[in-house]
């Protein structure tokens, strides 16, 4: 791991070292987990973008609509 130096305003910090969480695991774990959280997050988005556009562009209705009639449910 590599060490970094961040600045963070006094209340926030204040607040931060006041959680549950923080003061079992440390700060470094806690704003680790948050980092990933935020870049996967991150990640999720951009996937769900691509997949708006892609089909923006060329939507998926109309090629499944001959499917609608196979729809069903078993019976019992």
């Amino acid at each position: 791991m590599k060490a970094i130096q961040i600045t963070v305003d006094e209340r926030l910090l204040a607040r931060l070292d006041a959680d549950a969480e923080v003061k079992r695991d440390g700060r470094s774990a806690v704003l680790r987990r948050a980092v990933t959280q935020y870049l996967e997050k991150k990640r999720r988005t951009a996937i769900a973008d691509a997949y708006r556009r892609g089909y923006g562009k060329h939507p998926a209705k109309a090629e499944f609509a001959a499917w609608a009639d196979e729809a069903v449910w078993p019976e019992e």
